[in-house]
Parts: structure tokens; sequence; C-alpha cells
């Protein structure tokens, strides 16, 4: 369903802004978890848990063969009795360092505690990243920040799909004669039908 999806914004979307966007922030993602291999860190706010977006990621570090797209989520109500990948709280923030990318997602106001973990994470060295909908302070901190301002012409919801789907492209050798969406979907497909994974 969401390769489908994805591919039925595209074709909404084409002759806008978004696609060129969204693979733009796409590529500086994987560049920079490719390049520094310190790891992805994956954050929300205290209302917004990315957890859909994590989940993509990590079919997406598995599908293009690029595990450095697989995020760690940082998450504000974090307990340690949770499994192991959602027991991460936002202390982990404060512990970033030079080689790590850090992504925030933000539909709303990030919030002073949060801002102040991203800045200590971006003066360790961490790449920050920014998704969300125009937050001045979050946007001046973060190297790269793709902004969906309006939901009439495109959502948050949407944006993260298409930056997941754009982050796996362009890794897997395309096959010779088959035109590079047509050759994804058909990758895709074969995987729709398999159980998700079971981390999420």
């Amino acid at each position: 369903m969401d390769a489908v999806r994805v591919a039925l914004l595209r074709e909404v979307l084409a002759g806008t802004e978004w696609l060129g966007a969204t693979r733009r922030f796409a590529g500086t993602l994987r560049r920079s978890v490719e390049s520094y291999g310190g790891g992805l860190l994956l954050v929300g706010t205290a209302e917004y848990e990315p957890w859909h977006l994590a989940a993509h990621l990590v079919d997406e570090a598995a599908w293009s063969g690029t595990p450095q797209l697989s995020p760690t989520l940082v998450r504000h109500a974090a307990r340690p009795s949770d499994p192991a990948h959602l027991a991460v709280g936002l202390g982990r923030l404060s512990e970033a360092r030079r080689g790590e990318t850090l992504l925030v997602v933000a539909p709303s106001a990030p919030g002073a505690g949060l801002l102040e973990r991203v800045d200590d994470a971006r003066r360790a060295g961490a790449t920050v990243l920014a998704l969300d909908t125009g937050h001045r302070e979050l946007d001046a901190m973060a190297h790269e920040a793709l902004v969906a301002p309006d939901e009439r012409e495109v959502d948050l919801d949407t944006v993260q799909h298409l930056v997941s789907a754009a982050a796996g492209e362009n890794v897997v050798p395309r096959r010779r004669g088959r035109g590079g969406l047509r050759d994804r979907l058909s990758r895709l497909a074969d995987h729709l039908t398999s159980p998700p994974p079971a981390r999420w």
C-alpha cells in the first residue's frame, strides 16, 4: 500500500517543487549517514513520535542495502521497561557525537527542552536535519531543513513518505532495460507481501 501511495503522490505532485525538495533532502540524509557512519537518531516532539517514519526507514535500509538508514528512535516518554528499541530517551541526544546524524520531525513547536538537546548535539558535532512546519529556532539549528508550511498543498506526513522512499533510491543498481520507478515498484511490491519488521 505504501509503495502505491508514494507512486500516486509523486504523480499528483509532478511539476511542483516537492518532488525535487524531498529528493534533495533525502539525498542529504543518505549522504550524511553513509559518509560519517555514526548512526541515525530520529526524534519527534513530546506530542508526536515519528514511529511510522522509523518503520519506513528500517524498511528502506533493508531493501536498499543501506543499513545506516535504520534509525534509533529517541522517545520523550521512554521507560526502562520498554522493549530495547523503544527505550531510548532524550538523554541519548546529549550523548550525540561527531559522525552521528540527528533527524528531528516537528509538526508542532519543538519545546525548549528538545531545542536545548538538539543544540547540544549540534555543538558536539552531529549533523542536524529537520522536517517541520516552519519552526524558526529549529530550522536555524539544522544543517538542512525541509519545511511543509501549508497543509493545503502537502502535509508533513506526505513529506515523510516521500523522504523515506527517496532515501533508499539510487542505492541498488538498476536492472538494464527497466525504468527506475517501475523497477522500484516491482521490488517494493515483492516486499509488501512480506510481514512487517518484527521490531516495529
